[in-house]
């Protein structure tokens, strides 16, 4: 997938961009020409996306804190323009039988990838809305379109952020605003050799043995790659994709649709 040239020149957020997925994005849209401010909480990760692109710029900032987030766009827009796209990609992740999942695991996972999703995109829907342009594009999942056993908060979070979507998307349709949500399956990213580390923990299994049962959820047998979710923003931030909007992208290998 390819942005239109017509994007350079735009300022755009991307949150948990120090490293991952976020990371990627970041670098792609810096490369196309546009002004990224990158955020998350470890300050020392941003660092070294900033210094990847003289294009990024990074501010520490707490997604799950309303008055943090509204900081951070009041700053990033005062020093750079207003955002013209928002990529909401922060997320965690954790796992456990639903019956031995804390009411705490359960709030927090909720609230780093709901609430802090919704947090993101808030602060930038009026503007968008009336200057009748702008790009909203959330990191979901394939857990968003189905379910998984032992990832309960993290389905039931990522099922929130698609119909959070989508009710942004038919809020704000008529003001040329598009708001879409890319879903990829298993991600070669920090977070996926977190999650393969828990499997051998908690199963005695070999890495590689995780490594090959995660892997075959997708029917090309292979993890999707951080560039690959970043081409898929990339396209959706381009004119070319003016008419996508309310739609889930999933990048799946075939696993989803």
């Amino acid at each position: 997938m390819s942005a239109s040239p017509s994007i350079s020149g735009r300022h755009a957020l991307v949150t948990g961009g120090g490293s991952g997925v976020g990371r990627s994005i970041a670098l792609a849209l810096a490369n196309a020409g546009i002004d990224v401010t990158i955020c998350g909480r470890r300050e020392s990760e941003l660092a070294k996306v900033t210094g990847e692109n003289a294009r990024i710029h990074a501010i520490a900032a707490d997604v799950t804190n309303e008055a943090a987030m509204a900081s951070l766009h009041e700053i990033a827009e005062a020093a750079r323009g207003p955002f013209d796209i928002v990529v909401a990609n922060a997320g965690m992740s954790g796992s456990a039988p639903a019956h031995k999942t804390t009411l705490a695991d359960w709030q927090r996972t909720l609230d780093v990838n709901l609430t802090g999703a919704f947090l993101t995109v808030k602060p930038a829907l009026a503007g968008m809305a009336a200057r009748k342009t702008g790009r909203i594009v959330f990191i979901a999942s394939t857990a968003g379109l189905k379910g998984y056993a032992y990832v309960a908060p993290y389905v039931a979070a990522k099922h929130g952020v698609v119909g959070l979507m989508r009710a942004l998307a038919a809020e704000v349709a008529k003001s040329g605003v598009t708001i879409n949500a890319v879903c990829p399956g298993f991600v070669e990213t920090e977070m996926l050799e977190e999650t393969i580390q828990r499997i051998v923990e908690k199963t005695g299994r070999l890495a590689a043995e995780a490594r090959s049962s995660l892997a075959s959820t997708n029917p090309q047998g292979r993890f999707i790659q951080p560039q690959e979710v970043a081409d898929a923003v990339l396209w959706l931030c381009g004119d070319a994709a003016a008419s996508i909007t309310g739609q889930t992208i999933s990048i799946s290998g075939g696993e989803t649709w």
